[in-house]
């Protein structure tokens, strides 16, 4: 079952998507990157192996490190 603390793992996938990137992997690949990386935490680490659980509370992890990047990039952005 998802856990408070497990809210963590958001800034996990922030930190392997940046690893992409700078990798030199598209910008346009790199929200479904972070989709990827978070229902497959999702499923291994939280859900234990339940695929239903899993790929839910992933899903969430993986969009909401994607919208985290992109608010923070377009925030920095706009200062320039």
């Amino acid at each position: 079952m998802f856990e408070v603390y497990d809210v963590v793992l958001i800034p996990l996938i922030l930190g392997l998507v940046e690893l992409f990137k700078r990798a030199g992997v598209s910008g346009k690949i790199l929200p479904f990157i972070s989709l990827a990386l978070g229902i497959i935490v999702g499923v291994v680490y939280v859900a234990e192996f339940d695929l239903k659980q899993g790929i839910l509370v992933g899903a969430m992890l993986g969009l909401s490190a994607s919208g985290l990047y992109s608010g923070t990039k377009n925030t920095i952005e706009s200062k320039e």
